[in-house]
């Protein structure tokens, strides 16, 4: 007589969300009850790069975005140092200028590539790199070999800011390097505000396209590991990650369901309702009904919760703040 096969563990979700300000506040009261019988786990580092790096290893440690971008929109990273040149928006005001806009949020074409790469390769083509654009909002240049690899901002913390408070400096590299990367930036910008097809976008009610930001400089890691089997996300980074891993990587479903293995799931760009109605609540549906072993939230300016089955029993923890806060020790 046979016996029938195991029936295999329950899986465990991790939810990669927005700051905890945004998602965690207000709660529906359900939600807020089912939370406050989580655990609370240590705080993290914010920001989306220490994020990001909590659920992949990278050796050796770095941020080499380009390269793991590259790797992902064109397949041919390898052996080569890699710097984003992501279309910006830098926009004068009585201080200096802005950054008010970078990469995805200008909404590219492959239009925009057609119109400005030709003005464009020329100014590096001078100083020796190689640019291309194999996705609309991510740009590339390859650095030459042996060249150093400068030192910028990532632009989710330049947007908004002053923009030449941001330009390297000697902090970041040599003054003789921070030189040359401020004049190639600035004639870049001379290309890019003169160019007509800037008038193009404007009549489509799209903001210009007058700058480059340089940033995630580096070359391909040696080892890329992954916390979870699976990703679901629509962000082009963390795919990149995934895809260097070879995890198995989905687009963003319409709402949560539990899953067949570990999965990472990157909700972000998901705002509170949906996130409250399509995917909190389902996954604590789950895990009280034991079809999900555990679900961690990882918030972008580091809080986090982790709540397991064995949770429900704690009937006597009340509703509470589930905000991280400066001075918040528990």
């Amino acid at each position: 007589m046979g016996t029938s096969p195991a029936t295999p563990a329950p899986a465990t979700a991790t939810l990669l969300l927005p700051a905890s300000g945004r998602c965690l506040q207000p709660l529906p009261r359900s939600f807020a009850a089912a939370l406050a019988r989580a655990d609370r786990l240590s705080d993290g580092i914010a920001g989306i790069r220490a994020q990001v790096l909590r659920h992949f290893a990278i050796t050796p440690r770095g941020w080499p975005i380009a390269a793991l971008t590259r790797e992902f929109d064109a397949g041919d990273a390898d052996r080569s140092a890699w710097l984003r040149a992501d279309p910006a928006w830098i926009r004068p005001d009585i201080n200096g200028a802005r950054m008010l806009a970078c990469g995805e949020r200008l909404q590219p074409t492959h239009a925009d590539i057609d119109a400005f790469l030709p003005a464009l390769r020329p100014v590096f083509g001078d100083a020796g790199f190689a640019f291309d654009a194999p996705a609309p909002a991510r740009w590339y240049l390859r650095l030459p070999p042996g060249s150093p690899i400068p030192s910028f901002m990532d632009p989710t913390d330049v947007v908004g800011a002053d923009f030449f408070d941001h330009l390297p400096g000697g902090g970041q590299m040599d003054d003789a390097s921070a030189r040359r990367w401020r004049s190639l930036m600035s004639d870049v910008q001379v290309v890019l505000h003169n160019h007509p097809w800037n008038g193009r976008r404007a009549a489509m009610g799209k903001p210009p396209i007058n700058s480059l930001w340089f940033w995630g400089g580096g070359v391909m890691p040696d080892t890329v590991t992954a916390g979870q089997a699976m990703v679901w996300s629509d962000d082009p980074l963390v795919r990149a990650f995934a895809s260097v891993v070879k995890t198995t990587t989905t687009d963003l479903p319409e709402r949560f369901t539990p899953p067949g293995n570990d999965v990472l799931i990157d909700l972000r760009g998901t705002g509170p309702e949906a996130l409250h109605d399509r995917w909190l609540a389902p996954a604590i549906d789950a895990v009280r009904r034991r079809r999900l072993a555990g679900v961690q939230l990882d918030c972008l300016d580091g809080f986090r919760l982790e709540l397991v089955s064995a949770h429900r029993w704690r009937l006597w923890r009340k509703p509470r703040s589930f905000v991280r806060s400066a001075g918040d020790v528990e």
